[in-house]
């Protein structure tokens, strides 16, 4: 089996889990076998003293497929 690695970001104005989870959901629209995700760094982007979005950064693993040229 041969995996491959990219790196993705994500936000969102509700929470980490749900920038995580847009990222992921983006990139299975086009990627599939999507294996793991690790979060590499979390931001709290901060507006007129609130935080206004989280913004995540993700290394996201997938298989690269086995197919036979036809």
């Amino acid at each position: 089996m041969v995996e491959k690695t990219i790196e993705l970001t994500g936000q969102s104005s509700t929470s980490i889990e749900a920038a995580v989870g847009l990222a992921i959901s983006r990139a299975a629209v086009t990627i599939t076998d999507i294996r793991q995700a690790r979060l590499t760094e979390i931001v709290a982007v901060v507006e007129d003293g609130q935080i206004a979005r989280w913004k995540v950064d993700l290394r996201v693993t997938f298989q690269v497929a086995d197919r036979v040229h036809e």
